[in-house]
């Protein structure tokens, strides 16, 4: 072999050692790109805001959140209210308009009712017949944005009886609908021995307090905690949960009474009914033998159980919008005996005689008046004694003789007035309570001025928070 060959063979060689070297490398950094765009890709998934709904992804129902730098997420009421099966309408439910500064959802269960600027909602159960309306207080007030109403988390979760959980470490956020937890927890529940849950629509609401109304093989009805611990041991008839105050009404052979989460029992099983009249107030209406009264939260007898009826038909005032028929004017209670009727305060005591035929006057011959039970910004209460009526104020005193052959409502435009006809003559309402020093209600007042200037100012100053927290949603899914 000569020179030239042999320096060939050498450069050959150096050659093929170097190739695997290079190979190597290039699989390194092949390798590093790879892990590289891979922690890129994780980078943005966990950077990325995503929503799921019932467990699945769902970027329609995000785009419509607004979520601010504090981490609170507001959503359009009306718009939202289809992901949960509600209808949504402006207006109010009692009083049908096209009023943009309210809106109420409504769904095969229940209606729930939203106001500008309002730390409440009122929720009515279409499954109960009882009327009532039940108050839940909010953290924050309901907004609104170029017209259009928006509602908080906490507030939705509370109005649609939804699960709804925001984790800014994760940038995920979690809704569970309460009939996907029903069916989830239903199988859940056969896993524990028991037969069934309590189908009813209030009761079905104690799972999203981590609590389940069960019944068992001798069907005997109890409550257990969602990892199937027991809270009430399944031996009654029947057990339903009361959400506006968190305890259960439970029965046994006919008689009712009830029994706190914590196994207290707050009023004993010997009524024939119990009716949460005022959560606010804590008073329940009981029923012994036909006969009813009123008792606390604590079983203190508030009015006896001595009288024939407490409570009026709201369903004659579906224009007064009379959201609680056992309270009127936020204060006081019609009770009924031997025909006739009076008025009781929060506290039982009796502010005026058995004297009237019934509250609430509801037109006959007058055809261009409204039915009225309440003059609200004044809180006054029409009554009627031997065919006339008079107006009462919430100390039982009457404003007025018992002379009026109508006190009666209009709404033209949109806006009740109140007219009262005695002697041939129609007289406002409104003027004539002025007239003797009677003045509005200072909260309802307030609470309308503050609502027409945040109707003004809705859009000017939500639209400045929505850029800001448009800004923070691109933010987050950048």
């Amino acid at each position: 072999m000569n020179l030239i060959d042999q320096n060939f063979n050498i450069k050959e060689e150096k050659k093929k050692s170097k190739a695997p070297k290079i190979i190597l490398g290039a699989i390194i950094v092949v390798f590093l790109l790879i892990v590289l765009i891979l922690g890129y890709i994780m980078y943005l998934e966990n950077t990325t805001i995503k929503l799921y709904l019932n467990g699945e992804l769902n970027n329609n129902l995000l785009g419509i959140l607004q979520i601010q730098d504090d981490g609170t997420i507001y959503a359009p009421i009306k718009e939202i209210s289809k992901y949960f099966d509600y209808e949504s309408y402006n207006g109010e439910y009692t009083d049908k308009s096209e009023e943009q500064t309210k809106c109420y959802v409504q769904s095969e269960s229940e209606v729930v009712n939203f106001a500008l600027g309002e730390d409440t909602i009122n929720k009515l159960d279409l499954t109960n017949s009882s009327e009532n309306y039940e108050y839940i207080n909010l953290s924050n007030q309901i907004k609104a944005n170029d017209g259009v109403l928006y509602a908080s988390s906490d507030t939705l979760e509370k109005a649609f009886n939804i699960s709804f959980e925001y984790n800014q470490n994760t940038n995920r956020i979690y809704i569970y609908t309460l009939p996907y937890l029903v069916q989830n927890y239903t199988n859940q529940v056969l896993s524990y021995g028991y037969v069934g849950v309590n189908e009813d629509f209030a009761s079905q609401k104690a799972i999203l307090q981590n609590m389940i109304i069960v019944k068992d093989e001798d069907e005997g009805t109890g409550v257990i905690d969602l990892s199937g611990n027991v809270i009430l041991e399944p031996k009654y008839d029947d057990i339903k949960y009361l959400p506006n105050v968190g305890d259960f009404l439970v029965t046994n052979d006919d008689k009712v009474g009830i029994i706190s989460k914590n196994k207290e029992t707050k009023l004993p099983i010997e009524y024939d009914l119990i009716e949460l009249m005022d959560q606010e107030a804590g008073l329940y209406l009981v029923k012994e033998d036909e006969y009813y009264g009123v008792v606390d939260f604590n079983g203190n007898t508030i009015i006896f159980i001595e009288n024939d009826e407490i409570g009026i038909d709201a369903s004659k005032f579906s224009k007064n919008s009379i959201k609680n028929k056992y309270i009127l004017a936020g204060s006081v209670i019609p009770v009924k005996q031997d025909e006739k009727w009076a008025l009781f305060d929060l506290k039982g005591k009796q502010i005026t005689d058995f004297e009237y035929d019934e509250f609430g006057y509801i037109p006959s011959n007058n055809k261009n008046a409204m039915s009225l039970l309440v003059i609200p910004d004044y809180d006054v209460i029409v009554a009627c004694k031997d065919k006339k009526y008079t107006l009462i104020n919430t100390s039982g005193e009457r404003l007025m003789g018992v002379v009026a052959d109508d006190i009666y409502m209009t709404v033209s435009s949109g806006e009740e007035h109140y007219y009262i006809l005695a002697n041939d003559k129609t007289y406002d309402a409104i003027d004539y309570l002025q007239s003797r020093g009677v003045t509005p209600n200072v909260e309802n007042s307030k609470n309308e001025e503050e609502n027409n200037n945040q109707d003004e100012n809705a859009v000017s100053s939500d639209e400045e928070e929505n850029t800001n927290s448009s800004d923070n949603s691109k933010k987050n899914s950048q």
